[in-house]
C-alpha cells in the first residue's frame, strides 16, 4: 500500500498544466553506510492525474494498492533542496499498482540436489 501525501501543480512540454499525486511507501529502515546506524525512511514518487485540485486536495491521506520501486535510469543530476548539495543519480522511483514480476534468472531444469561439501 501506498499513501497520497500531496499534490503538484505540473506543466507539460507543450504548457498545459496539470496535478500529480504525490505517492508515499510505508516506513524502510535503512542502514547508513557513513554512520553504520539505521534511519527510517520512506520511498516517494509522483504519478501525473486526470484530477482538478479540489479533488486532489480531497484525495490526500488515501491509501491505494501498490508498490514504489527503485528503476534505473539515464544519469541526471539532483540538487538537494536543504543542502544545496549537487547529487549524480541514475535511479527512480516508479510507481507500480502490483509488484513488477521478477523473470527467473535460471531457465534449466536441475537433475541433482546441490549438496555443498565442507572440508
Amino acid at each position: 500500500m501506498v499513501t497520497i501525501v500531496d499534490y503538484a501543480l505540473r506543466q507539460t512540454a507543450e504548457g498545459k498544466e496539470f496535478f500529480a499525486l504525490v505517492l508515499q511507501s510505508g516506513i524502510d529502515m535503512v542502514l547508513s553506510k557513513t554512520t553504520g546506524r539505521y534511519y527510517a525512511t520512506s520511498k516517494q514518487t509522483t504519478v501525473p492525474s486526470t484530477f482538478n485540485e479540489s479533488t486532489c486536495k480531497s484525495l490526500v491521506g488515501e491509501k491505494i494498492p501498490g508498490v514504489i520501486v527503485r528503476e534505473a535510469c539515464e544519469p541526471y543530476s539532483y540538487t538537494v533542496k536543504e543542502t544545496g548539495e549537487i547529487l549524480e543519480l541514475s535511479h527512480h522511483w516508479v510507481y507500480y499498482p502490483e509488484p513488477p514480476k521478477v523473470e527467473p534468472v535460471f531457465q534449466g531444469k536441475i537433475t541433482q540436489p546441490l549438496v555443498a561439501e565442507f572440508i
